[in-house]
């Protein structure tokens, strides 16, 4: 595989970095419609829990080098 230049190295991260605000958004959406239905208890809703701190986790990093949303 050939390098890549720093401009695509570049646009890279700002594609993960908007796939992770993403995934994020869904995650948050799936857990308020769980939480509605009063299934805020299950596998399904502790599950996406933990997806969900492994994102903000991920987000929060790039926000340490100054990446925000």
């Amino acid at each position: 595989m050939s390098e890549m230049t720093n401009e695509e190295r570049l646009a890279a991260y700002d594609r993960m970095y908007a796939d992770l605000l993403k995934e994020r958004d869904k995650i948050l959406a799936d857990m308020e419609r769980l939480r509605a239905a009063g299934k805020n208890r299950g596998v399904t809703y502790q599950q996406l829990l933990a997806q969900k701190l492994t994102v903000q986790n991920l987000v929060g990093r790039f926000e340490i080098y100054g990446i925000k949303e």
